[in-house]
């Protein structure tokens, strides 16, 4: 039975995104598949890890479409084979008994397939939680901002995602690793009434930065206490939240510091970088000395390397000299699209703060370490 007749490269879009959240090792070898639905006017690509899955469809007004046809089959091994194909070749899909069979030019595949009835899919309830739009194009800015600083396989499991938070008119979107602070927010201009808390995981974050796209099509957001969809046309994300509570990043921001200096992002980052080659490999600490008019970085390692970076700055305050971790200076420095940054310092024990001129829903805060 013929399920499917289109090009490669048609069918290829929908099904990469989808097949990005399938993890390579499951117990439940179902969930190494994608679920295919085909109704004839589009089909469907359905994959889940139980906690976070992806929808998305494939739109073909030339392409041959079975009626109501359901299955599942080996994700990877159906995208690597597609990927291989010659982009002008016209793909067939035919389902033969349990076996998905492939067809391009002279090429000829044979998949196993298992049923969909056993395929397990996220659910949530219609209306269920707080509902609210925005631009796909600016959701996708405010995660990039802030997504580098979430933790990574910490044990204090809240910290391994983002707080998206909903307050007002504004959608807050926060992440720490315990050693710094991302934070951004946007003004809704159809709020919803009342206000709630999430903690998506770091795949979730991840997947959905892939697949957002960098315009004003208008994505969908549905929080409920367990769960998170956002529902564009291309595609449909449902993920489980964390269970936990965030850390209130308010009281981590630091206020009223009184030593602060403007820079060019890109001449920072350049000079950053260059002084990143000797540090030292484990710790990669990078020394900030600030004086009148200058700012010194300065770095070294076990082998007895040293670098050394002077940038002139408009600086008139006391002198100051604070370690950090050159990775994470590096690291909001390159997710950020500002010119200019605003550093600023209370004291040498302290937090320092970037922020964005003209932008004060951005903040960045980072520890600083003993060098």
């Amino acid at each position: 039975m013929l399920v499917l007749k289109t090009r490669k490269d048609i069918l290829l879009k929908p099904l990469q995104a989808a097949v990005g959240v399938v993890e390579r090792k499951h117990t439940l070898p179902i969930l190494s598949n994608v679920l295919i639905e085909a109704d004839r006017n589009r089909v469907a690509f359905v994959a889940t890890d139980l906690e976070l899955q992806i929808t998305t469809w494939m739109e073909d007004e030339s392409a041959e479409i079975a009626a109501q046809t359901a299955f599942t089959v080996s994700a990877r091994k159906l995208l690597d084979i597609c990927r291989s194909l010659p982009d002008s070749e016209a793909l067939n899909l035919d389902l033969d008994g349990e076996q998905l069979k492939l067809k391009a030019g002279k090429s000829r595949f044979s998949l196993q397939t298992l049923p969909a009835r056993d395929f397990p899919k996220l659910q949530i309830a219609d209306g269920e939680g707080i509902s609210f739009s925005l631009p796909q194009g600016r959701l996708r800015h405010l995660l990039g901002r802030v997504q580098y600083a979430m933790a990574v396989q910490d044990i204090r499991y809240y910290l391994n995602g983002m707080l998206m938070s909903l307050q007002g008119d504004k959608l807050i979107v926060a992440s720490t690793d315990g050693h710094r602070l991302a934070v951004d927010a946007s003004k809704l201009e159809q709020p919803p009434e009342g206000g709630m808390d999430v903690i998506l995981p770091r795949k979730t974050v991840q997947e959905l930065i892939k697949l957002l796209s960098d315009n004003d099509e208008p994505v969908h957001i549905q929080m409920a206490s367990g769960q998170v969809v956002i529902r564009h046309p291309g595609f449909e994300l449902r993920s489980k939240v964390v269970d936990g509570k965030f850390p209130d990043w308010q009281r981590v921001v630091p206020t009223g510091y009184g030593m602060s200096f403007h820079i060019q992002r890109q001449r920072l980052g350049q000079a950053l970088n260059r002084a990143a080659i000797l540090t030292n490999e484990k710790y990669r600490g990078v020394r900030l000395a600030l004086t009148e008019g200058s700012l010194r970085i300065a770095c070294s390692n076990n082998e007895q390397e040293e670098a050394q970076e002077e940038l002139d700055i408009e600086y008139a305050k006391e002198p100051l000299d604070i370690g950090f971790n050159v990775q994470y200076l590096q690291d909001v420095l390159n997710n950020i699209d500002a010119d200019t940054v605003t550093c600023s310092f209370g004291d040498p024990t302290s937090s320092m703060l970037i922020t964005l001129p003209g932008e004060d829903h951005f903040r960045y805060v980072v520890m600083p370490m003993r060098i």
